[in-house]
């Protein structure tokens, strides 16, 4: 299954996408809820921006783990934002949120809304364990751990997700040697996103300045947490996830906390709001499911029915990022689209900074918009897999 939507008149601001930093499982956001950081990041990003809050008409949350308070979520967002007349829909697609909650808000615009503040968050650590009550009496309740339950298995195949990375490694022939080269190029790729006190990082980055749920001390991340750098010689010494894997702990992205956003209004109001100096048009979106326990090849398919809407062609691409939460993902797409490993992700990826799910593409798409407007405009693919053997992919020009 595939399908490709094209957007007419939708743009983003330059500056009008950003993420806070990424922290690995338990770090210092563990304790915070995904809602109070998704609003204090926020909050700083438009104050930062000088975006005028009035002119938001619509809300569009994505989440994937359920927080205190998320039945209210979206109104509750907005107002706590200073927009007290502002709602809209929450979307939780797995890690095709940022895509979906993205697509969700060019359609709104192209059908003549006013701008759309879109909001992601997620955090991982601390996921609640839910218990769904059984009728009669003396039956016990079913339990659900929400995130370690489904990193585990997938209902579909019984099988978790790492599965689907060994499936097509397997079948297509992709050894453990390919594996760590990869982890160690993105890894490599990653430490020019440090270069110069983090510049590259900084032109989208927002602190996340927060105060714990348990009334602790006050939090403010200024930066990934929880990376740790991968080695050539050290990649190869690591033990395989699975016997017989090509995964390693280096070769697989971990779980984090984090969140992400960005306005979405028209072209002309995001030129506008850019001060005339270009700004983001949005292309076109992707979407796809493949076989079971395939997962990985499903970038592939979802960015060629994003490129086939947009009216462009792989060689038409100046920049890619990709969402890779294992190194089969990106070996499968150089595979069959040609384009070269080291061509992709140009500062690092979720292989490296990690996957908070919700927010995950929003900050790949940040990047790869700064990434073209280092190179003077041009025109970007972002792609991703996502639970369920499906993938999500956006094209996007940045324009002079």
């Amino acid at each position: 299954m595939t399908s490709g939507v094209a957007y007419q008149d939708v743009g983003i601001p330059l500056g009008g996408l950003w993420s806070s930093p990424f922290v690995k499982w338990g770090g210092s956001l563990a304790a915070v809820c995904g809602l109070d950081l998704a609003v204090r990041v926020t909050d700083r990003a438009l104050t930062e921006r000088g975006i005028d809050r009035g002119e938001v008409d619509g809300l569009v949350l994505g989440w994937t783990v359920p927080q205190p308070a998320i039945f209210y979520g979206a109104p509750t967002v907005a107002t706590r934002l200073g927009l007290p007349g502002v709602s809209g829909p929450m979307v939780s697609q797995a890690c095709a949120t940022s895509v979906a909650a993205l697509h969700l808000a060019a359609g709104t615009v192209a059908g003549g809304a006013g701008p759309q503040l879109v909001v992601t968050a997620d955090r991982t650590s601390n996921g609640p364990r839910l218990t769904w009550p059984v009728p009669g009496a003396g039956r016990e309740p079913v339990a659900e751990d929400w995130v370690k339950d489904s990193f585990a298995r997938d209902p579909g195949t019984g099988e978790n997700m790492l599965a689907t990375a060994e499936t097509v490694a397997a079948e297509c022939g992709f050894t453990r040697r390919d594996a760590d080269a990869l982890a160690v190029l993105r890894s490599q790729q990653y430490a020019a996103a440090l270069a110069d006190d983090r510049a590259f990082q900084r032109r989208y980055m927002v602190d996340a300045a927060v105060t714990p749920a348990d009334d602790g001390e006050p939090v403010v991340v200024s930066a990934d947490e929880g990376v740790r750098p991968v080695e050539p010689g050290r990649a190869g010494r690591l033990p395989a996830a699975r016997p017989g894997g090509v995964h390693t702990a280096a070769s697989q992205t971990h779980p984090a906390d984090g969140s992400a956003g960005a306005l979405v209004t028209t072209a002309r109001r995001a030129r506008d709001l850019s001060g005339g100096e270009g700004y983001v048009r949005l292309l076109a979106a992707g979407f796809a499911r493949v076989a079971p326990l395939h997962m990985p090849q499903a970038l592939v398919p979802a960015a060629r029915a994003a490129l086939k809407a947009a009216g462009r062609e792989i060689t038409d691409v100046d920049a890619i990022t990709t969402h890779n939460p294992f190194a089969v993902n990106d070996l499968y797409f150089a595979r069959e689209t040609g384009v070269a490993p080291e061509a992709m992700n140009a500062y690092g990826s979720s292989l490296v900074f990690g996957h908070p799910q919700g927010p995950t593409g929003m900050r790949s798409v940040a990047e790869l918009v700064e990434e073209l407007r280092l190179r003077g405009g041009g025109v970007g693919l972002f792609t991703g897999c996502a639970a369920g053997d499906t993938a999500a992919a956006l094209v996007v020009e940045v324009t002079g």
